[in-house]
Parts: C-alpha cells; structure tokens; sequence
C-alpha cells in the first residue's frame, strides 16, 4: 500500500515533471491558478524548482519540489509515492520533463537512442502505472504526455527525440486501452513554442510564422490545452495538436532550422 495523506474533499493534486524550467514550469503554475496543489518535479534545476514552489504557495495553492533522475528506472518508481506522501492523493500526471539532443541518421548512436527512451519514454510509462495502482476503486485519474507535432510531420532531424516521442504516442494510445477506466491517457503534441537549442530569438520569430495560422503555438496555448484535458473526462487515447497547423506543412528540416 502507498502511503495516502489525507486531504480535504476535492482537493486536486497534480505532479507535473521538469516543472522547475521553461513549459513545464508554466504547465505547473497555470494548473495551480486552476485550483490544482502542485508536485513540482525537477532533475537539475533545484533552485528553479523551489522558486516555482514558492510561487504556487504564494496563490494559495500547496506545493512541494521533489527530485528525481528520470533515466534511474527505481527512482522513477519512488517518485509518485514519495509525491503522495507529501501532498496527498494524486489525480494527475502531466509528462512535461523531455530530454532533446540533437542526432541524425549520421551520427546516430544506441548510447543516445537509450537515453532519450529513458527519459522521454519509461519514465513517462511508469508514472502511468504508478499512478494506475495508486488510485482507488470508483476514482478516475488522467495522464497527459506531451508530444510534438513533428511526429505527424517527420523530417529526419533529431532522430533519437524523434523515436522516443513516436514510441510515447504509441505508448499513449496503448495505456489508455489498458488503465480505462481508472486512468485516462491522453497526448497533447505543441508546435514550436520557446526557443530551443541553439535558435536565435530571430530565428524562432521567422519559424513561428511559418504555420496556416500566422503562428505557432504559444506556452499559454498550452498550458490551456493542459488545463483542459485534466478536467474532460470523456477524452483518453487521443493526441491534441496544439500547433497553428504547423503539422500542416511539411518540412525538409526540424523547424528551428528553418530560419536561422
């Protein structure tokens, strides 16, 4: 058995991983404004991590940052009871912590493919199943991976990320088969939202543009998706393309090459 804290009545509680930076970060701060308690997971950015602790208790929400290697397959399976243990049943998972190395079919190597599976692909598995086990009969829970659009719009660049993200899709649909109707799994896939890599703030203004919309996708964008499909209940097995359409429009390249 897991240790359950008790909590008030519909208290709402969401762990959200690689919360201390960037869209993971936002995802964390956007659901607690929604009324959701926050587990705030981080890898390395510990300081990040607390101050995003801070802000969410600063709303009124409560907050805890708790650290985990996601390549580290037992500490993944620690790291949904140790979030029970400190803030209470657990109704949401959001599987925001990617890791994104650039390769190509040049420079490909099983060393990196392994890593991004790791990271981008067990960890997210385990904390579905976790989460599964976790929760009590009559109950539902959700889980959310966050994807990209360029699964529905391959180039070849980013090969390892690539394969690792087509692999969570997949494996999105087949939980979603397997844990109904406890756990809902669902997939939330952005366009280009923040600049990545080595991308000049220019250079992602022109590629942002590039989309039937006039505009890809923005973190507000997504941390609206996010909060939405944490409360629709009639949706699992499903990947929402939060993009502009820049799945629409196939590309030679990984967009952030585009216009450099």
């Amino acid at each position: 058995m897991l240790p359950i804290k008790m909590t008030p009545p519909g208290t709402k509680t969401a762990l959200v991983t690689g919360a201390g930076l960037r869209l993971g970060r936002m995802i964390a701060l956007a659901l607690a404004r929604n009324g959701w308690n926050i587990v705030v997971h981080y890898g390395r950015s510990a300081e990040q991590a607390h101050t995003a602790v801070q802000e969410i208790t600063a709303m009124g929400r409560q907050a805890a940052a708790l650290h985990c290697d996601l390549a580290d397959e037992a500490a993944v399976r620690t790291l949904l009871p140790r979030a029970i243990d400190v803030l209470g049943p657990i109704s949401c998972v959001v599987n925001s912590a990617s890791r994104f190395d650039y390769d190509d079919a040049t420079s490909f190597a099983s060393a990196q493919l392994d890593a991004h599976m790791h990271a981008n692909l067990c960890a997210p598995v385990l904390l579905a199943q976790a989460l599964h086990a976790a929760t009590p009969a009559g109950r539902q829970a959700v889980v959310i991976n966050l994807l990209d659009q360029k699964l529905f719009n391959l180039n070849p660049d980013f090969l390892s990320y690539t394969l690792s993200k087509a692999a969570l899709h997949t494996a999105t649909t087949m939980l979603a088969q397997a844990l109904a109707p406890t756990v809902r799994v669902v997939g939330l896939a952005p366009g280009l939202t923040l600049v990545s890599g080595e991308q000049t703030e220019e250079g992602f203004h022109k590629a942002h543009t590039k989309t039937p919309l006039g505009k890809s996708s923005t973190p507000e964008d997504i941390t609206q998706a996010v909060c939405y499909l944490a409360g629709a209940q009639a949706i699992t097995g499903t990947t929402l393309l939060v993009d502009g359409g820049q799945h629409l429009q196939p590309l030679q390249r990984d967009v952030m090459f585009v216009a450099q």
